[in-house]
């Protein structure tokens, strides 16, 4: 898996991940609150396969 996702676009995907799931734990949110487990796990991994489908890449390595 070559990182397609950095920078800005990585922090906002953590950032939305981890408030999505707090308010599932936190805030008795929905279940689908649940969701915020996918853009957490493809900031911290800095993969995304919907990117890679899409041939976007936010990523400044070469």
């Amino acid at each position: 898996m070559k990182a397609n996702v950095g920078g800005v676009d990585r922090f906002v995907r953590i950032v939305a991940g981890l408030a999505l799931i707090a308010w599932a734990l936190f805030g008795n949110g929905p279940a689908w609150a649940w969701i915020g487990v996918l853009p957490l796990a493809t900031g911290l991994f800095s993969f995304c396969g919907a990117y890679s489908l899409l041939g976007i890449n936010t990523c400044k390595t070469k």
